[in-house]
């Protein structure tokens, strides 16, 4: 195993080094976390440290090479993700940050499941054989089944543990039939809210609070653009098997493949070597 994972971190040298980068600044975090006495803080970057191994861990044991710049968004996702959207709170400090990750976990998934669809589609063994078509829905389902299934968890965690990760969105309008006096279910329109008062206590906020719905609906936005970008990116990959797609840098594949990759094109070079003698 440890062999393995030397191997893998030769042959991935610039992700390693991306490895090694961040766990040195989410090692760093823990350790003033732990003098802050923010034992939460301390948990996630524990949770960080394990989540940057997997990576590695998922091409030594499964036999996946994953390709360099997939792990390396990968790596950089989960620390944009624990330690700079919780513990350092960019997620308040910049309101387009949940934005972002949402829209590269949706690139992401969408990446998933086309690699999961296209290694079965490619065994010897499966007598089937999908079209680009098929396996860019396929791609696009399991990224919005992702993000539907976060949200979830998301709203788990509020409810249930009295979180905030579906943060809430300030507006100045809302439309509501729960204040229809006729109960004829009638749209009842508040607009220019400057304040909210809770239990007579005006919170002093400038304006009304949407707990969670508006966030829910524009991670799940994001996610479908991402989702959409990367089908449309593997759709035309499969159907051309162009090398240099951008696809191609995010789909994992079974080692062999790679490897047999790699030794077609050594054998074109050395045949352009032999011509150029000639």
């Amino acid at each position: 195993m440890i062999t393995a994972m030397r191997r893998e971190r030769r042959q991935h040298r610039s992700s390693f080094i991306v490895y090694i980068v961040l766990r040195a600044l989410v090692l760093l975090t823990m350790i003033l976390q732990i003098f802050n006495r923010n034992y939460e803080n301390v948990f996630l970057c524990l949770l960080t440290l394990l989540l940057l191994i997997v990576p590695s861990f998922i091409q030594v044991n499964l036999k996946i090479e994953i390709p360099t710049a997939f792990e390396i968004t990968i790596l950089l996702f989960i620390f944009a993700a624990e330690i700079l959207g919780e513990i350092s709170a960019f997620y308040i400090q910049f309101p387009f940050w949940d934005t972002i990750l949402h829209t590269i976990n949706g690139f992401l998934m969408a990446a998933i499941g086309f690699a999961l669809a296209d290694l079965l589609n490619r065994q010897k063994k499966v007598s089937f054989h999908l079209a680009p078509s098929f396996l860019a829905i396929v791609a696009f389902c399991f990224s919005m089944t992702i993000g539907v299934l976060w949200e979830f968890f998301e709203w788990g965690m509020d409810s249930f543990f009295g979180l905030d990760m579906q943060k809430d969105t300030l507006i100045h309008e809302l439309r509501t039939v729960y204040l229809d006096p006729t109960r004829q279910n009638v749209v009842v329109t508040i607009k220019d809210i400057t304040s909210t008062a809770v239990n007579g206590q005006d919170l002093g906020i400038g304006g009304y609070l949407d707990v969670g719905l508006r966030d829910t609906m524009m991670d799940l936005l994001v996610n479908f653009v991402g989702a959409v970008i990367f089908s449309i990116l593997g759709y035309f990959y499969v159907k051309y098997r162009n090398k240099k797609s951008l696809a191609k840098k995010f789909i994992p594949v079974h080692k062999k493949e790679e490897e047999d990759f790699l030794m077609q094109a050594i054998n074109e070079m050395d045949e352009e070597e032999s011509k150029k003698e000639r």
